[in-house]
């Protein structure tokens, strides 16, 4: 009778813990984990920062490239493997060595692969400089490592899924602290053809909320130029217009090359304009990792509806870079 009391007290315990269960989202404990253990490597002090065009930027596309491996993602780089070499030159003729990483997923539809859906971040940062409170590694988690990490986790679920109809490219860029050489060699030398690539989202700082907007919502800088924003919030994505226009953002990220080759092309952002932007106190400790799990999540559904949709995304008249 007391074995069978306590087996009751049990189920009834379990049954009223299914609605607390029911509302921790699945991808909770698993992703945190991965969004975590690629932060504490990319801002990391090992990687000094990840200068433009250094031996540290080198040992980040190494990285990001085995992790796509690991996740599934085809290599699209040079030789069969995912990193695009990038030789420039720059100040006369002093050579400028950085690199791009590319990998891609093939789409799935007879009438859609052909089309392709771009998602991108840039892995340097500006590496070491004048020490500040003695602290000279500027780790960059914010700017960008967490936005490198959206990308993986994007791909991640990608992968996951049944395979696009769309083919997806995710590139991280080089140098784009340092003159914007990554996007720069990409748009001469791309792995695909730029008329098929209908639509690029960057993804850079949205390791923290900003308070100009709602503490869930992120923002895409150059909203009102194209209808591809509204189109995402259409589909659950929760972007709003870029609330600091004055800075000139869309202008500022590697986005804005290709919007100017006619790409359709924005960056992803939550950054509130803190103090720690191009300091060394934007490191982890600064990092609001709930609201960066939560920002990556929001945007897969809406991602996932891209590669699948048929919807090409046109710039508002007028507004064409």
């Amino acid at each position: 009778m007391r074995t069978r009391t306590s087996l009751l007290a049990l189920f009834v315990s379990f049954c009223l813990a299914l609605p607390i269960l029911a509302q921790q989202p699945a991808h909770a404990s698993h992703d945190a984990a991965e969004i975590r253990g690629a932060m504490e490597f990319l801002a990391s002090d090992v990687l000094q920062g990840r200068g433009s065009g250094t031996r540290d930027e080198l040992l980040t596309a190494t990285y990001l490239g085995s992790q796509l491996r690991q996740i599934g993602i085809e290599p699209l780089g040079d030789n069969g493997g995912y990193v695009q070499d990038v030789n420039s030159f720059r100040e006369g003729n002093k050579q400028w060595d950085t690199r791009n990483v590319i990998g891609i997923i093939h789409g799935s539809d007879e009438k859609l692969k052909d089309e392709v859906v771009l998602l991108t971040a840039h892995m340097d940062h500006v590496g070491i400089g004048a020490a500040v409170n003695g602290d000279k590694i500027y780790n960059g988690a914010d700017d960008d490592a967490s936005g490198c990490v959206a990308v993986l986790q994007l791909a991640r679920a990608l992968v996951a899924r049944h395979a696009p109809k769309r083919t997806v490219l995710f590139v991280f860029f080089g140098s784009e602290e340092a003159g914007k050489e990554g996007n720069r060699y990409f748009l001469l030398h791309p792995p695909v053809p730029l008329k098929n690539i209908v639509a690029n989202l960057e993804f850079e700082m949205i390791g923290r909320p900003d308070s100009a907007v709602k503490p869930d919502e992120l923002w895409l800088t150059g909203y009102d130029r194209s209808n591809l924003g509204p189109e995402l919030a259409k589909h659950g994505a929760k972007l709003v217009a870029d609330p600091h226009p004055r800075e000139d953002f869309f202008e500022r990220s590697d986005n804005y090359a290709l919007a100017k080759k006619g790409i359709i092309a924005h960056t992803v952002s939550s950054f509130g304009l803190h103090k720690d932007y191009h300091q060394p106190s934007d490191d982890l400790a600064h990092i609001d990792f709930n609201h960066m799990e939560e920002a990556i999540y929001s945007m897969l559904g809406p991602v996932e509806w891209l590669a699948d949709s048929d919807f090409k995304p046109e710039w508002v008249e007028g507004k064409k870079p």
